[in-house]
């Protein structure tokens, strides 16, 4: 007899740069990460680099990553993630997701980016598992996290649902700072903790006011945004919560979080 697919938690993955796999600590937290972690079914990631309205779904087989970054050295362009693609899921995806009014796309040419397959590398490194990305049609948190609360069933089917972006995100602020880590970094990312151990999510869907200079550790909020689709998809498994990742990284907090 089969046995069902293991409830799968949903995790926030700040999924640092191209230069990741570079640092000596970073890549092997995320490995142990991926080796403490059930294996899925199927993945299915939300990426800071992939906004589309409508939503749309990637590839649901196996296309070139995208290399959506300019100026590196040629070996970061050589990366590859061939892992397989998921049409079942994206079946799934389209029958949650798609109603009056919310159309669901399809974008068969678009590979990973680098916010989905930087993370995956490191975590998943035998690329077997099939994986699916969809974009962010929105960063109004709330609308994100309804979207997380419709996908939440694909969890019993085996799925790791994944956000990835970073705890704070403001490369032009870094040229400034002063010291290892900018105050606003270290501010916002002690906030954010704290509104997630107390499963303030009002206070988060507002964290460009309510946070410690929240507009100057996120003047674009597309690195934020996905952490409001875990939530979302996290349903009730929200107070089985836990920091995996924590600490800074050329001054931009890694914070990286699981939820079940």
């Amino acid at each position: 007899m089969t046995m069902p697919p293991e409830r799968m938690p949903t995790l926030y993955v700040s999924h640092g740069g191209v230069t990741l796999a570079d640092d000596e600590v970073w890549p092997g937290q995320l490995a142990l990460w991926g080796a403490w972690l059930s294996r899925p079914s199927a993945i299915l990631v939300v990426s800071a680099h992939w906004e589309a309205a409508p939503l749309a779904i990637g590839a649901t087989r196996t296309v070139p990553l995208e290399y959506d970054f300019w100026g590196f050295p040629e070996h970061y362009y050589r990366v590859l993630y061939p892992a397989p693609g998921a049409p079942e899921l994206a079946d799934s995806v389209r029958k949650l997701l798609r109603g009056p009014g919310s159309p669901v796309l399809d974008v068969p040419e678009r590979g990973l980016d680098h916010g989905a397959y930087v993370p995956l590398v490191e975590m998943f490194p035998s690329a077997d598992i099939p994986v699916l990305q969809v974009s962010m049609p929105t960063l109004k948190p709330e609308r994100l996290f309804e979207i997380g609360r419709r996908l939440a069933p694909l969890r019993d089917e085996g799925v790791l649902i994944i956000g990835s972006g970073f705890f704070t995100h403001n490369l032009g602020a870094l040229r400034h700072a002063v010291g290892d880590v900018p105050n606003w970094s270290i501010e916002f990312d002690d906030w954010g903790r704290q509104a997630l151990d107390e499963l303030d999510i009002d206070a988060l869907f507002d964290f460009e006011h309510q946070a410690p200079a929240g507009r100057l550790a996120h003047p674009h909020t597309e690195h934020f945004a996905p952490l409001f689709v875990t939530l979302g998809a996290a349903e009730n498994s929200l107070t089985a919560q836990q920091t995996v990742v924590e600490g800074f990284w050329k001054g931009l907090a890694k914070r990286s979080l699981q939820f079940g």
